[in-house]
């Protein structure tokens, strides 16, 4: 079996507006179903899928890259049919896609470079598609690197540190359209975590904070939490009388703040202005609200180019922090040639020695040894099987270590040769 490619294909805030994104959102509880899906795609044998707010990514291993690529598209285009997904989506193969996985993970592809929560959606998708049994050794040895680089750049570079998120920007436009927050209202719809941060921030500057969730215990827990009041969802229109914020982020699929609402309400404020974060993906917020007079409403989109005006690099941190990516792409890439050398000849010997021993044993248990009750033979089948073992470490070592150098394939071809092993066929050791 031939090295499987490594190939990525997707879309993010870079490419695709979040009209587009929230299409494609792919909830948490449904990553391992669509992992799935995604590996019984045409010329794909391993799969799992990143959705955030602001990409939607499927990393797979493949028996070919055109194949899986063309399969990839027509599996984005399925789930927003009538939109343009095919001119937004980019697609890396190999070396250029191991590289943009490890970028994401370490967060230097975010909205926010340095953000947290990147890290922690790339470890829920591989954990989904893992458990959906989606994902091989390919697919593991990459997410694998990618995480130890990610942690890297975080110990290592200030990449974290000062970064202009979403919550302070949030502060800053409501700075600027209240001139002071302290004493106004903030009213938090739902329980996301970016949204969350907004509100903390918010709250930071003197402005008092009310919680309505669909479930209203989970309101009253949260609110409990932060010293504020809690509010089923219902309550809203009446809400949005009296609060100055609102900060968005429910894991609704519909608009959870419609435009008949957002009207009524400013009628009853008679002029007071009202500033709506919509953090969520896909939109809680009706986006024709914007066009009421006194309505200052922000998607990510926008607060994407917010961050990206405020965003100013902390000294050589991004550099370092590429420079890092770069050292964990090459060692992963030598490590995967080594993998791709030595794999077979070592799984060809290991099953050389194997059977050649097993056979020899089997004669004996047949013959002299054939006495032997069922744990005597167990256990001798054991024994041999540690001894091969042992007697293959030392080779094998020698094998991999020798795998990436110039004296690897003729090592690997002396060893067949000794042994009489089958020609290598290029595939992956199991």
């Amino acid at each position: 079996m031939a090295r499987a490619s490594i190939v990525v294909v997707g879309l993010s805030h870079r490419t695709a507006p979040v009209e587009l994104r929230e299409q494609l959102a792919v909830p948490l509880d449904s990553l391992g179903a669509a992992a799935k899906e995604i590996a019984a795609l045409p010329g794909v044998r391993e799969a799992m899928l990143v959705a955030t707010c602001n990409r939607v990514e499927a990393y797979v291993a493949s028996e070919s890259a055109s194949r899986s690529v063309e399969a990839l598209r027509g599996f984005f285009a399925r789930r927003a049919p009538g939109a343009a997904v095919g001119d937004c989506l980019y697609e890396y193969s190999d070396e250029r896609a191991v590289r943009h996985v490890f970028r994401v993970a370490s967060s230097l592809d975010s909205m926010v470079v340095g953000e947290p929560q990147i890290l922690g959606q790339v470890k829920e998708a591989y954990a989904a598609a893992d458990s959906a049994g989606a994902l091989g050794p390919t697919l593991r040895r990459a997410i694998s690197r990618a995480f130890s680089a990610a942690k890297r750049v975080r110990s290592e570079t200030g990449i974290a540190t000062g970064r202009v998120s979403v919550a302070s920007v949030a502060v800053d436009l409501a700075t600027q359209i209240f001139g002071t927050l302290g004493s106004r209202r903030v009213l938090l719809l739902g329980a996301g975590k970016m949204a969350l941060g907004a509100a903390r921030a918010l709250v930071a500057q003197g402005a008092k904070l009310s919680v309505a969730n669909r479930s209203y215990d989970r309101a009253v827990e949260l609110a409990r939490s932060r010293g504020a009041d809690a509010h089923p969802l219902e309550d809203l229109p009446l809400l949005l009388t009296a609060v100055d914020v609102v900060v968005c982020s429910t894991g609704a699929s519909r608009y959870v703040l419609n435009v008949d609402d957002a009207k009524a309400a400013m009628k009853v404020r008679r002029g007071r202005p009202l500033f709506v974060v919509d953090i969520a993906v896909p939109r809680n917020v009706d986006p024709r609200v914007n066009d009421l007079d006194g309505v200052y409403l922000y998607d990510v989109d926008d607060l994407e180019r917010e961050v990206s005006r405020a965003l100013s690099l902390r000294g050589g941190s991004l550099q370092q922090a590429e420079k890092i990516v770069d050292e964990e792409l090459s060692a992963f890439e030598r490590d995967r040639r080594a993998q791709a050398g030595a794999g077979p000849t070592i799984a060809a010997l290991r099953e050389h020695f194997r059977s050649t021993v097993r056979a020899e044993l089997e004669r004996s248990l047949s013959t002299k040894l054939k006495g032997l009750g069922d744990a005597e033979r167990a256990a001798l089948e054991a024994m041999v099987d540690a001894a091969v073992n042992k007697l293959l470490h030392a080779p094998t070592m020698a094998l991999r270590s020798q795998a990436a150098t110039e004296d690897g394939e003729a090592m690997a071809a002396v060893v067949r040769a000794l042994f009489r092993l089958p020609e290598d066929d290029r595939g992956e050791e199991p």
